[in-house]
């Protein structure tokens, strides 16, 4: 990879300020421009030589990196030369126009712009999740401005031809062979300009608005979830389409069940009578109550899985289970006549110190963390 010193292209000391670098980049722009040097291959790729000098020192990222790692250490993180003269245009043409009052060909002031994308949050209950929720969400946002439908002027009113460039939306500027068009500062390029303003919007096309948006959260989503609802960000303008609206789900925890995957998990305290001898117990779930059967002779952190009792996989809309880890519950204080009783099974089934023994040690599984993709569209929550 050949070396190239971009201060040395843009004749800038390596300390150079900011509005150096855009000084000497302007000079050299207007020295070096392809109508100034029509056919001229070496006048062209020295401009896209210098523009690229400018992009890269007048973004503080780019230029730190630059002289940490040269060019090198550029292509490495991505960066690319310019291919045309077109790309230029297109990357600088508000610098073009800080620079010199107009705009070049290649932009149009009119030229379509989609919408920015909005983020919400929606809280949910866990047992909202059983079945699709649909949900009403108020959101502010730009849209098309009612009174002049997003054309930025009286409808009834309408337009006139410009009288500055007699309609044809741009002004051309020459000396020598130096020819530049550029758009005209009255009507922007359109060729026509209105005869009265919109008053709501003030000419953007655009006003701020109070939605009401239906939207439907589908059954078993995951908590973190983000849904994607189409065209319903903020508008566009000049025909650019309206941006998207993200929704972060965010499940509430519930006060007996959590959730892995598509089960369900809860606790179910029993006393030690129902372990050993088995029972039947009722269960409350949500809008029903299940009746559960306790297996005789059932051990502190046993499992019973009721199947089909979890939530619908969102893609296969199969539901998990519910599972219910027992946990035993031992009396505190026992009567005189209860612990002869007790230590009369002890005998007869056995049981003394022997039976006490260490289990190994099962860590539990760490939580995953969230994606880089949802903090950076969400922030940390």
């Amino acid at each position: 990879m050949s070396y190239k010193d971009f201060y040395e292209i843009l004749g800038v000391p390596r300390n150079a300020s900011q509005e150096e670098i855009k000084r000497a980049y302007r000079r050299l722009a207007l020295k070096y421009h392809p109508d100034k040097n029509p056919g001229n291959k070496e006048a062209e790729e020295k401009f896209k030589e210098i523009s690229e000098a400018y992009q890269v020192l007048s973004d503080p990222e780019k230029r730190a990196i630059y002289d940490t790692y040269g060019y090198s250490g550029l292509t490495s993180s991505g960066h690319r030369r310019f291919e045309d003269v077109g790309d230029i245009f297109k990357t600088f043409s508000d610098i073009f126009e800080e620079f010199f009052g107009f705009t070049f060909e290649e932009k149009s002031h009119t030229r379509p712009r989609d919408g920015a994308d909005l983020s919400y949050e929606v809280a949910v209950d866990l047992e909202d999740l059983f079945t699709d929720k649909e949900i009403t969400l108020d959101i502010e946002k730009l849209d098309l401005c009612e009174d002049c439908g997003g054309l930025g002027y009286n409808p009834d009113k309408g337009l006139k031809i410009c009288e500055t460039c007699n309609g044809k939306g741009k002004i051309v500027y020459t000396e020598g062979f130096f020819r530049i068009a550029y758009a005209c500062p009255d009507c922007r390029g359109r060729g026509s300009t209105y005869v009265e303003i919109c008053k709501k919007c003030n000419g953007s096309g655009r006003a701020w608005k109070k939605k009401q948006i239906k939207v439907v959260i589908p059954a078993g989503v995951e908590d973190g979830t983000i849904l994607r609802i189409y065209g319903e960000g903020e508008a566009g303008l000049y025909g650019g389409r309206p941006g998207d609206l993200y929704l972060r789900v965010k499940v509430k925890p519930h006060p007996l069940f959590y959730r892995e995957k598509s089960n369900l998990i809860g606790n179910l305290k029993i006393n030690f009578v129902s372990a050993i001898l088995g029972d039947e117990v009722k269960v409350p779930f949500f809008k029903e109550t299940l009746s559960v059967k306790i297996p005789p002779g059932s051990q502190p952190g046993d499992e019973l899985v009721i199947e089909n009792k979890g939530l619908p996989d969102p893609k296969t809309k199969k539901r998990g289970d519910l599972i219910l880890r027992l946990q035993v519950e031992l009396p505190h204080n026992v009567s005189e006549e209860t612990k002869k009783l007790l230590q009369k099974i002890a005998e007869k089934e056995k049981i003394d110190g022997s039976t006490n023994r260490l289990e190994p040690y099962q860590q539990e599984k760490k939580k995953k963390k969230e994606s880089f993709w949802k903090k950076f569209i969400f922030g940390s929550r």
